[in-house]
């Protein structure tokens, strides 16, 4: 593949080592389909009882293992995960459905049972078929010797331009027991969510109904996923699935049948762990050396501080500026003139970190270009907006736009 990508400055010293969860299994291998040298398939093997959730993208072109999950989650179960990186299987028309299905073939017999029980990510360029014939014969293989201790090597089969394994794992107390949360995703370009390329997979050991655990997967993703973005491009692909295996169960967890204070702590922690994973993936946005957090007060709703928080993160002009270190908060002005959202221009006031730059519609008195500029220079940059219409607040991740951004992608698929 084209240009090899520099290892973001933010990527950890260590990875993580995930507890092992019971109820689910990994196994890895070098399928050939894209890279040459390293694994690029994954399959999960879950345990019989295991629920399942998730959201998937909306774009309307989605790939076809999106389609598959959709029908999937309508079941509430599922036994099998298999998930490719270097072909995102979208576009592909009919040969696409007939990748998809055999592998939901050969996934269903590796972990005897029924297909509607097998879920399917793929990752990659679009439009290329992709050809199951070349791992489908080793789903038997890999379920079979699929161990419980394997999180990083999963989260390595799935990256593409990721310079990182991005992995995290909470506890979180629930009827009467300590539950684990594990989770793992990809995504470094093409990131909008809508709900980036991103591909996020998260286990746990609690006895929670599919019902339940889609409310979660949901109302979370809103602000977390959905509030991150590298350049404001959502994938076909974007799919995010959580499986509780029900483990915990048999070490006494009192069943959680509905949505209510019985959940709060672990709602909060999977909350958690969906926000850290987010800022993980825009901290490694193809090329990027900055990361940049918009945070967006004074609105009218919080679905208006978003948006007018996503038009500054997905402004290219703004980014390059930032990638420039350059205090251009006049950028900052157009962006939010742009979101089509209320604000008050006369009432509008910006602050670069806990510098305040502008204030009450034009330049702030104390404004000092090379103070300000100093604080350019840092790796993390915050900006802070109040738009002087409401009291609703919303925060968003992002990350800068460099010259290395566009060599990457210029090159991916030679």
């Amino acid at each position: 593949m084209g240009k090899t990508a520099s290892v973001s400055p933010f990527a950890p010293k260590s990875v993580p080592r995930l507890p092992a969860i019971n109820g689910v299994r990994f196994a890895t291998a070098e399928a050939g389909i894209r890279y040459k040298g390293r694994t690029d398939l994954m399959v999960a093997v879950l345990d019989e009882g295991t629920t399942a959730a998730g959201v998937l993208t909306q774009s309307k072109t989605a790939s076809a293992p999106v389609l598959w999950c959709r029908k999937s989650l309508k079941s509430g179960t599922a036994r099998v995960l298999v998930v490719n990186s270097g072909n995102a299987n979208a576009f592909t028309g009919q040969r696409g459905r007939d990748a998809v299905a055999l592998t939901a073939k050969y996934a269903a017999k590796a972990a005897k049972c029924a297909e509607r029980a097998v879920y399917i990510a793929s990752t990659g360029v679009i439009g290329e078929p992709l050809d199951a014939e070349k791992f489908a014969h080793l789903l038997d293989g890999l379920a079979a010797r699929a161990e419980p201790d394997r999180f990083e090597a999963a989260a390595r089969a799935i990256m593409t331009t990721d310079t990182y394994p991005k992995l995290v794992t909470r506890k979180a107390r629930l009827g009467g027991v300590d539950v684990t949360l594990n989770g793992f995703c990809k995504g470094a370009g093409m990131i909008a969510p809508d709900m980036a390329t991103m591909l996020c997979f998260m286990f746990t050991d609690a006895a929670i109904p599919s019902v339940v655990l889609q409310s979660l997967v949901a109302e979370h993703a809103k602000t977390t996923f959905n509030c991150m973005t590298v350049d404001g491009d959502t994938s076909t692909s974007d799919t995010c699935l959580l499986f509780a295996t029900g483990a915990a169960a048999k070490r006494g967890q009192r069943s959680v049948s509905r949505m209510g204070p019985a959940l709060a702590e672990f709602s909060q922690a999977l909350h958690d762990m969906m926000r850290e994973l987010a800022i993980m993936v825009a901290k490694d946005g193809e090329g990027l050396s900055k990361f940049v957090t918009f945070e967006v007060g004074g609105a009218k709703t919080w679905a208006a501080a978003r948006k007018i928080a996503l038009a500054c993160a997905n402004s290219p002009i703004l980014k390059t500026a930032i990638a420039g270190e350059d205090p251009n908060w006049g950028r900052v002005v157009m962006a939010i003139g742009k979101s089509g959202e209320a604000a008050n221009r006369d009432r509008l006031t910006i602050w670069f970190g806990e510098h305040c730059v502008a204030r009450d519609g034009e330049r702030a008195a104390e404004y000092v270009e090379k103070t300000v500029a100093g604080y350019m220079k840092n790796r993390e940059i915050t900006i802070r907006i109040d738009v002087g219409v409401g009291k609703a607040s919303a925060t968003v991740w992002t990350c800068d736009l460099t010259h290395e951004y566009v060599s990457i992608n210029a090159d991916y698929r030679s």
